[in-house]
């Protein structure tokens, strides 16, 4: 496959690790094909493209407002796609549809790597049903004042908590400062319930541990592990693994074994240049898909635990139960009514 302007610095040196191009990102992908594609395969995928690479003050657009920004998702096809690359409809919060890029075989992230991908975003569904989840997904991010060594702690909580359930989790680190858990579940549910266990395991983790929290006001969350329930939402999604992330030195975001992950002290030394040596002796997530487990316990812990429904994403619609998406230090009483709705005084 060609690979456009193959001697492209993507990274620079680090004091840690040599500068990478635009073709080692791509050989970097093809390494690790198995585990890549696992995450991949028959999933709906956003792309996140650095085209012009990685550098200190460049931005992320998130929005229509960032127009000026260095990097953006790409969430519908791009022009020029290859003929070998699969699609899928998926449909937004707001009703609108697109077609996103489902990947079937390593020759496409190859191919995004060409078009500048570092970080693949896929949902957790497969193509025969794009509205029944089949993953759960806990993210585990760290708030000012904690960092990732508080968050591989959590996740050892997490994964007590997830064994009392009877349920299996398969951890990773995020390839920042986070911790992410993923639990397959079978496709019999809703983005809504997938949500709802999301919180009520987190609410039982925070229950059990004073590090722990699910407030999504980040003036309520202090210096705890904020267990990000929201990434569990219709189109919203996290790394997948072994995504490259836009960090200096190249990180991965990288499958571990609990074991492993206890032991790690820095993220940083998962990268483009150590992940391929790992993953010659075998995925740690080789046998994620050996079984999918029932949603049941967690949403029983939803029904049981105090605290109701939390606030959804800004750019949602307003969602049933749902309380005002106010700042609680802003709020004033008497301009919302008992459903969450604004109303003038």
């Amino acid at each position: 496959m060609r690979v456009s302007s193959p001697d492209r610095v993507i990274y620079e040196a680090t004091d840690r690790t040599p500068e990478v191009t635009k073709l080692m990102v791509a050989e970097y992908f093809a390494s690790v094909d198995d585990g890549l594609m696992r995450a991949l395969r028959d999933r709906p995928t956003a792309l996140e493209r650095w085209t012009s690479g990685v550098r200190e003050g460049m931005r992320l657009a998130t929005g229509p407002q960032d127009k000026d920004a260095d990097a953006f998702y790409q969430k519908r096809v791009p022009k020029g796609a290859p003929d070998y690359l699969e699609t899928v409809q998926v449909t937004f919060p707001s009703g609108r549809t697109a077609d996103e890029i489902c990947p079937t075989e390593i020759a496409v992230p190859v191919w995004c790597a060409h078009m500048g991908t570092l970080v693949f975003h896929p949902w957790p569904v497969r193509r025969a049903d794009v509205d029944h989840p089949d993953e759960l997904r806990i993210d585990l991010d760290p708030q000012p004042g904690t960092d990732f060594g508080d968050a591989v702690r959590v996740a050892g909580v997490a994964k007590g908590l997830l064994e009392e359930l009877g349920l299996v989790g398969f951890p990773k680190t995020s390839g920042n400062r986070g911790v992410h858990i993923y639990v397959r579940i079978r496709p019999e549910w809703e983005f809504t319930d997938l949500r709802h266990a999301a919180i009520g395991f987190g609410r039982e983790l925070a229950r059990r541990d004073d590090g722990v929290t699910v407030d999504w006001w980040k003036e309520e969350r202090g210096e705890r592990i904020f267990v990000d329930f929201n990434q569990n939402n219709r189109d919203r999604t996290i790394a997948s693994a072994y995504s490259l992330r836009p960090k200096p030195g190249a990180p991965v975001s990288t499958p571990m074994t609990w074991s492993e992950l206890a032991d790690v002290r820095d993220p940083r030394d998962y990268n483009l240049f150590t992940v391929p040596e790992r993953v010659a002796d075998g995925d740690p997530w080789a046998g994620i898909d050996d079984v999918a487990y029932s949603l049941e316990p967690l949403l029983a812990l939803w029904e049981e635990l105090p605290g109701g429904e939390l606030p959804f994403p800004p750019d949602y619609p307003k969602m049933p139960g749902e309380p005002p998406r106010v700042q609680p230090s802003k709020k004033v009483a008497d301009h919302w009514d008992e459903d969450g709705n604004r109303v003038d005084p």
